[in-house]
């Protein structure tokens, strides 16, 4: 099989810039650069996660991936499909064959809709099957996500949070998609709700050859689920690689302190004393700086790292890296900036 064929979805040169408005009658007029060039691909029945703190425009680009983020500039493909080029009746069928899971159990359902009826709403808006197949269709996916068929006669409110979050991926899956975005599906939730729903969904993606993009802040998390990582930092990709690869030796100086601040069982104060912390806040994407738009914050950047934006570059098959300071020692990507303690930065086992 090519590897054309295995590529579900495929994103070259993303932006999507938002125009701001002015300040003042003769001010200029500001475009915030929430992504700002992202490519990356998925290959099908894998996922793809992509990381980075608030601002750093991952949830934007899984906005954008879904079209419900207007699109500034770039290719958007689903398998055959240029989704960038979709409107109207064409967007909305193409639109049963990708569908997001989102962040919120609780606002991302309607307080006054039975369960059922939720779930079932994709089926009826895309007009799949008759009545009785959707019906029994409610029914199975009730089922496959771990709740009983009975209960989707009850609303929201008398659902915990992890079983809202069952029926948001019931509601996902309901129309057979190829692709689902998982923009943050834990962060809400408790920490032993979150390893029954990322192992729901690993098990979902298993049965049904399902592909995720999966947007997240939490590196223990992605350890967990993905098979590819991509890392971002204002609006740009700065690494991707594949997942034993990354968190065996994550390159970017970005990459390596969030890694540093993954959390372990046996932390305590001596683990966190090794945290790197990066010092002031990230620049405007209004008005990023010309060069590596990390170096204001990097304890490694030197002068030149200002001067002129890295290119995004294959180090290793499969690995890129955005860093003129990452070298090579025979044959062997070297990081400019180490983990302090690497033997103690696994993550907590999770259940499998």
């Amino acid at each position: 099989m090519s590897d054309a064929s295995e590529t579900l979805l495929s994103v070259d040169d993303l932006k999507v810039h938002f125009p701001r408005a002015k300040s003042g009658m003769f001010s200029k007029p500001e475009v915030v650069k929430a992504v700002d060039g992202v490519s990356f691909t998925v290959k099908r029945g894998t996922t793809l996660a992509i990381v980075g703190e608030s601002g750093s425009g991952k949830t934007t680009t899984a906005l954008a991936v879904m079209r419900l983020s207007p699109v500034t500039a770039g290719r958007i493909q689903l398998g055959d499909t240029d989704l960038g080029a979709l409107k109207g009746e064409e967007l909305r069928r193409a639109r049963s064959r990708l569908q997001i899971i989102f962040q919120d159990p609780f606002s991302s359902l309607n307080p006054r809709e039975r369960a059922g009826a939720a779930v079932r709403a994709p089926l009826d808006l895309m007009n799949v099957g008759t009545p009785a197949e959707r019906t029994a269709r409610v029914a199975e996916l009730f089922t496959a996500v771990g709740l009983r068929p009975e209960q989707q006669h009850l609303f929201p409110h008398q659902f915990s949070g992890g079983q809202r979050q069952r029926i948001n991926i019931a509601r996902a899956l309901a129309t057979n998609p190829e692709l689902v975005v998982c923009d943050e599906p834990v962060s809400a939730l408790d920490i032993a709700i979150r390893a029954q729903i990322l192992n729901l969904l690993a098990r979902l993606q298993r049965e049904l050859g399902l592909t995720y993009l999966f947007i997240s802040h939490d590196m223990a998390v992605v350890e967990h689920i993905c098979d590819d990582i991509a890392v971002m930092y204002l609006g740009q990709i700065v690494e991707r690689g594949p997942r034993k690869a990354f968190f065996a030796n994550p390159l970017h100086p970005y990459s390596v302190a969030l890694m540093s601040a993954v959390p372990t069982v046996s932390g305590g104060r001596a683990r966190a004393a090794q945290r790197i912390k990066l010092t002031g806040d990230p620049p405007s994407p209004i008005n990023p700086p010309k060069g590596c738009r990390f170096a204001g914050r990097c304890p490694v950047a030197e002068p030149q790292c200002a001067e002129a934006l890295p290119p995004l570059t294959e180090v290793q098959p499969g690995h890129w890296v955005r860093c003129r300071r990452v070298e090579m020692v025979d044959g062997k990507p070297v990081a400019p900036l180490s983990l302090p303690s690497p033997e103690s930065l696994s993550s907590p086992a999770m259940a499998a």
